[in-house]
């Protein structure tokens, strides 16, 4: 025992200090926030519209370019298209918002961060959260970013979010996957099973739009034409520091930009 205690204060703090101090720094190759910049076009190719594979990039005369974040892989596609630089990813991992709306960025406009639940479902969540996962027939990506937060690095149970085994004892469904037809009624039954006041957060292109699988006659395109949605956060799959910050917004436990 004694041995065990002396590893533990030879070890220190592993748990980041987020979000009182900095985020932790994501790798040099993590796609963050895009930024669009049209006067870089190199006579109105629309190479980058031309290379999305999800249809998420669009540009029109007047307007520049918009891009759908709950519909982009952030595969950077697009960027590596584009010869003039007028899409470029950022490190910024805020991404996650409350309405489906919200995602459509467009050239000079700023991306409105998810914010809080109403009054009445923050005093009931905002100091004990307990969600039921559902992947609805997604690849595990999410899946497995999600459950990164479950570890001693991130320890989202330290905020009173938890991931919990039964639908009824949770507050809630963070769902995963393009909702495909097999999953559907699993899908319904198990937000049927949560107790009122229930939330759903949408984690993941797939669960927001249908991702690549947008379309396809086995597919749902989402969860959102089948359950209301409190909080969508995009990402092919979400870094766990995204999914991380879009919880704390929507419990309260970040109210700055």
């Amino acid at each position: 025992m004694l041995r065990i205690i002396r590893e533990r204060f030879h070890q220190g703090r592993r748990t980041t200090r987020f979000p009182r101090g900095e985020p932790p720094a994501p790798p040099a190759r993590f796609r963050g926030l895009p930024a669009l910049d049209s006067s870089r076009c190199i006579n109105g190719c629309a190479a980058c519209v031309a290379a999305c594979p999800t249809g998420a990039l669009t540009a029109s005369p007047g307007k520049g370019l918009q891009i759908d974040l709950g519909k982009c892989l952030f595969c950077g596609e697009c960027a590596e298209a584009c010869e003039g630089g007028a899409i470029t990813f950022t490190n910024d991992h805020r991404l996650a918002a409350r309405d489906r709306q919200d995602l459509l960025l467009r050239e000079g406009q700023k991306l409105r961060q998810a914010e809080s639940l109403g009054r009445d479902l923050l005093r009931l969540l905002g100091r004990s959260l307990r969600l039921r996962q559902v992947s609805a027939g997604g690849c595990n990506g999410c899946e497995a970013d999600a459950n990164v937060l479950t570890t001693i690095g991130w320890d989202m149970g330290r905020f009173g979010i938890q991931f919990v085994a039964s639908p009824r004892h949770a507050d809630g469904l963070l769902v995963t996957g393009p909702v495909t037809k097999n999953m559907r009624l699993a899908l319904e039954k198990t937000w049927a099973a949560v107790p009122e006041p229930k939330i759903v957060v949408a984690s993941g292109a797939c669960a927001i739009s249908g991702g690549p699988y947008a379309g396809s006659p086995e597919a749902c395109d989402g969860v959102a034409g089948i359950l209301p949605v409190d909080l969508f956060v995009p990402g092919c799959p979400p870094h766990p520091l995204t999914l991380l910050d879009g919880l704390l917004r929507l419990i309260g436990r970040i109210r700055r930009g």
